[in-house]
C-alpha cells in the first residue's frame, strides 16, 4: 500500500481545502459505483480519491464543476426566445405593446388643456351637489 500524503496532492490542488472537497467527492462517486482510475490495492475510498488526484488519472476540472452543481440550490439556465413556447411569446409582444400604449399616454397627458378643463368640470360638478344637498336638509 502505497502510502499518499497532502504534499503529493497539493502539486495538482494548491488549496489544501479545495483538496479535502475534492478528494471527499471523489470518494463518493466511489461508493456511488464509479470506476477507478488506479489500483484499489486493498485501499480505501478516500485513500484511493487522494491517489487519483496525486496521479493526476481523473479530471479535476471536471469534478469541481461537478462538486459546485451538487451545492448549487438555485441552477441558472439562459432561454432564448426562440426556444419559448408560442404562449410565452404572445405574451411577451402583449406586455411590449402595453408597455408602448402606457408611454404614448403619458406622452399625451403632456397637453394640460385637456386635463385642467377636466378638472374644472369635476370641481363645478362637486359645488353644484353641495347646493343639492343643503336644498335636502331644509
Amino acid at each position: 500500500m502505497a502510502r499518499v500524503t497532502v504534499e503529493d496532492c497539493i502539486l495538482n490542488v494548491p488549496n489544501r481545502f479545495e483538496l479535502v472537497l475534492l478528494s471527499a467527492k471523489r470518494a463518493r462517486e466511489i461508493s456511488a459505483g464509479s470506476p477507478l482510475t488506479v489500483i484499489r490495492d486493498n485501499d480505501k475510498n478516500p485513500v484511493i480519491a487522494l491517489r487519483e488526484i496525486s496521479e493526476n488519472s481523473i479530471d479535476i476540472t471536471a469534478l469541481r464543476e461537478n462538486l459546485i452543481k451538487n451545492f448549487q440550490r438555485h441552477v441558472f439556465v439562459e432561454n432564448h426566445e426562440s426556444e419559448l413556447d408560442d404562449d410565452v411569446q404572445e405574451s411577451l409582444s402583449a406586455i411590449s405593446e402595453w408597455d408602448e400604449e402606457v408611454s404614448a399616454i403619458s406622452i399625451n397627458e403632456g397637453n394640460d388643456e385637456d386635463y385642467t378643463n377636466s378638472e374644472e368640470e369635476a370641481s363645478d360638478d362637486e359645488d353644484e351637489s353641495e347646493t343639492d344637498d343643503d336644498a335636502d336638509d331644509e
